[in-house]
């Protein structure tokens, strides 16, 4: 079915009562939530209320020495949380607008060649408040997930992604979060047609699975990977190390190229454990015919030891930070 998270759609709450013993109130909160307009249905003790019918609802039942903890909320896509952090959300509206007028850009940071050719760029995306502010990625996700945006948010950065890719005539590495694929047909087709509007060549773009919200579904997860591929598109892993770990489950994805964790990158010129880890995932990399990515580099010591150990490509502020400008040449 289609993917109802990935645009921004008035929020609905759904209240529970179920385990709240001040039942006289019931009654009298729906006559409120009815009066002003603010009720959209009710099934038994649970109430789903408009935005700014929670906020009459978290007011009514602060005057009303309501126990909050007995009452529970939740968003579509959310776990069930005590009314009172139900502000918490509320507060957080200006992710919407955000994500509504497209207040992003994406910077590019460079991946090179042993031999420091700009292989690629990672698009990474940047957040502006309408004021020109920065809002920090910390910010951005922390609102995104309180509010259940996260498919929103993720959708929106991958499209400016593709239009940023335009400018450039190297590879370029587009983030995704699996889980905010509900279905690859529904949810990634804006992203296929924008590149295919954009004339970019398929084999141009590579999208990238980041690990911040942890993949359990891997059948899920191939099922996109082979959504991208059937369409020209290659695929990577970040964070290998943590989340596939095996060859075998590496063989069943198929990555075209596999990014080695910068906590295993750093200073793995001086650490025996990391220098270990580090050797291990070039060989599972190669045994699945993936190319092997370094990312996080920071040192010239760790840079050549990765080079000499037969790693193909680098990432990392040795070689440039993500800026507005692609750079064009490295020197290190």
């Amino acid at each position: 079915m289609p993917c109802k998270g990935c645009v921004i759609q008035d929020i609905v709450y759904e209240v529970s009562f179920d385990k709240c013993k001040q039942t006289a109130l019931f009654d009298s909160i729906e006559d409120h939530l009815k009066r002003v307009l603010m009720l959209v249905n009710q099934e038994d003790q649970t109430f789903h209320v408009k935005e700014q019918g929670i906020k009459e609802l978290y007011d009514f039942c602060v005057d009303h020495a309501v126990e909050m903890d007995s009452i529970r909320f939740r968003l579509d896509q959310t776990d069930w949380r005590p009314l009172s952090e139900v502000m918490q959300v509320v507060e957080m509206q200006w992710i919407d607008q955000v994500i509504s007028d497209q207040q992003l850009t994406s910077h590019y940071q460079p991946i090179v060649t042993p031999d420091l050719e700009i292989y690629a760029y990672e698009l990474l995306a940047r957040f502006y408040h309408k004021d020109g502010r920065v809002i920090y990625p910390n910010e951005i996700f922390t609102a995104a997930k309180e509010r259940g945006r996260l498919y929103a948010l993720d959708r929106v950065c991958r499209l400016t992604a593709v239009r940023y890719a335009k400018h450039i005539a190297q590879k370029a590495f587009i983030n995704f979060i699996p889980t905010s694929i509900y279905s690859p047909e529904f949810c990634l087709r804006s992203t296929i047609n924008v590149a295919y509007d954009l004339g970019i060549d398929p084999h141009r773009l590579i999208f990238e699975v980041v690990e911040s919200e942890k993949v359990e579904d891997m059948d899920h997860l191939k099922t996109i990977l082979e959504y991208y591929h059937s369409r020209g598109f290659e695929y990577a892993l970040d964070d290998v190390g943590e989340g596939y770990n095996t060859v075998e489950v590496l063989s069943f994805l198929r990555p075209n190229y596999m990014k080695l964790d910068i906590k295993y990158v750093q200073g793995v010129a001086t650490d025996s454990d990391k220098q270990l880890i580090a050797a291990e995932f070039l060989e599972k990399a190669l045994a699945v015919n993936s190319i092997p990515l370094a990312e996080g580099i920071e040192t010239v010591e760790d840079f050549e030891w990765l080079k000499a150990k037969g790693y193909q490509l680098f990432q990392g502020y040795l070689f440039g930070k993500p800026s507005a400008v692609p750079q064009v040449e490295i020197t290190i």
